[in-house]
Parts: C-alpha cells; structure tokens; sequence
C-alpha cells in the first residue's frame, strides 16, 4: 500500500492554494499610494514638505497655497464668532500643528477695539532651511458675534513677526501700528520694521527700516527710538579688539508716518 507523504497534507495544499489567489492583491496594497491627507494640519504639512531645498525667491507658490488653506479655514472659523488674540492663536497654532522642525509655523495675533468692533490681526511665519521666512498678516473685522476678512499683507521676508501699538494717533479714525522682527544669519540680527496704517479697507506702509545691525525698537506713546550698530564698524571693532559706537535714531510720529527728530552715539 502506497504511504502518503507527510510532508503535504490536504491542508498545506489549502494554504499554498490561497496563498497564490491572494498575493497578487498584497503586492498591489503594497504598491498603492497613500492617500492624501484630509486635515488642515496634514494638508498644510503636505505642502510645507516641498519646501525644502527651495530658495526664497522659489517659494512663492508653495507659500502660496499654504496661505490659502490656512486663511481659508480662519475665515471660516470666524465668520460666527468674535474670538480672542489667544483664540486666534491657538487655531493658527492647530494648522501648523502636524510641522516638525525645521519646518515651522508661528503665530502672532492681536484683538483691540477699533471703530466700535474689535480689528482680529491673525499673522504667522512660516519657515524653512535655512533662515528661510515668509510673513502674512491678516486683518479681521469682529464685532456681534461674527468676523470677516478684510486685507492680508506680506511683511519682510526672512525676519520673525511681533506687534507694537501707537496711542493717540494724530491721523483721524486709522489704525496706526508697527509690525517689526529680527533676521537670523549673521553674528547680529538685523532689525526690520514697517509702520501701517489701516483706513478699514487697505493697508497703507507709512515708514519703513530694513537690516539694521543688532536693531533694537522702542515705541514710547507717539516717540519711536531705533539702536543700532554699523556692521562695518563693528567688524573693524571687532578686528581691533574694541567696541565699536552704538547710534540712536529717534522718531516721532506725525499724520503721514515718522519724522526723524534725532540721531546720536552712544555706548556700546
């Protein structure tokens, strides 16, 4: 009597058999894309990811699309509903929530009363390798229980994004402030600033400075001190072992911008 082999049972030949009807399908999972994120946070990772490698004067369309999602949704978010600075803050913070560095996304938000409302200013920078930086801020209207856009602006690329509020301005019903921040890359940063002024409908640049050496800004009521170094001169003082002169630049502020009222040196 012939002996069955032990080696392939009925059973094996079950597990080979389905084994052979369904890998074709693994290798095709395995082949298949993932798909696209649905999220905000996902998507506006999806899109940052693709600018690494990219110079600033590349980037504009990635930024680009990366602004619409992120605007897109705050309008939405707000159109029912009259938030605060922090509130602002914290929904830009969840669409950049899913960014790893260095890719980053960070917020800088403001919520004062204006013309019977309150002005919402919801900005961010966005950045990416190396000492790459875009700004936008927008502007909201936000008075009984709803909110709409009304203007965006890009500030000075590469610097970082911050606040400062003038009182008692002499130009009438605008809203006059100053967005300024600091660029990376050198021994110093370099202090970049723009006074605004907002009519309700468009955003009007009033006075601007843009790389000052290890520039500091001061706003003092309608008073704005800039300090500041030369590089030049600091790379000579730095070459004879010395401190190099620091200047003062005083401004005040009239109906059109800011009027040089003062300049002097002083110590290091």
């Amino acid at each position: 009597m012939r002996k069955r082999n032990p080696r392939f049972t009925p059973l094996k030949f079950m597990l080979v058999l389905l084994v052979g009807v369904l890998a074709p399908g693994w290798a095709h999972a395995k082949k298949k894309k993932p798909s696209p994120p649905t999220g905000l946070p996902g998507q506006v990772n999806l899109l940052a990811r693709q600018l690494y490698g990219l110079h600033m004067d590349e980037s504009a369309e990635v930024a680009g699309k990366i602004r619409k999602l992120v605007l897109d949704d705050l309008e939405q978010w707000m159109a029912n509903r009259t938030p605060t600075d922090v509130e602002v803050r914290r929904e830009l913070e969840m669409a950049f929530s899913a960014l790893h560095w260095p890719l980053v996304g960070q917020p800088a938000t403001f919520a004062l009363p204006w013309k019977g409302g309150v002005l919402v200013g919801a900005g961010y920078t966005l950045e990416w390798p190396t000492y790459n930086r875009v700004n936008t801020l927008a502007l909201f209207d936000s008075r009984d229980g709803h909110s709409r856009l009304l203007t965006t602006a890009d500030f000075v690329p590469y610097v970082d994004q911050h606040f400062e509020f003038i009182p008692n301005t002499p130009a009438g019903d605008d809203f006059r402030f100053i967005v300024w921040g600091n660029r990376p890359g050198k021994s110093q940063p370099r202090l970049s600033a723009v006074l605004y002024s907002f009519d309700g409908r468009s955003l009007e640049t009033q006075w601007e400075i843009q790389d000052y050496y290890d520039g500091r800004l001061d706003v003092d009521g309608t008073k704005v001190v800039i300090r500041f170094l030369r590089e030049s001169e600091y790379v000579n003082a730095t070459q004879q072992r010395r401190y190099p002169p620091r200047h003062e630049a005083t401004y005040l502020l009239t109906p059109t911008g800011l009027q040089l009222q003062a300049e002097r040196d002083i110590p290091f």
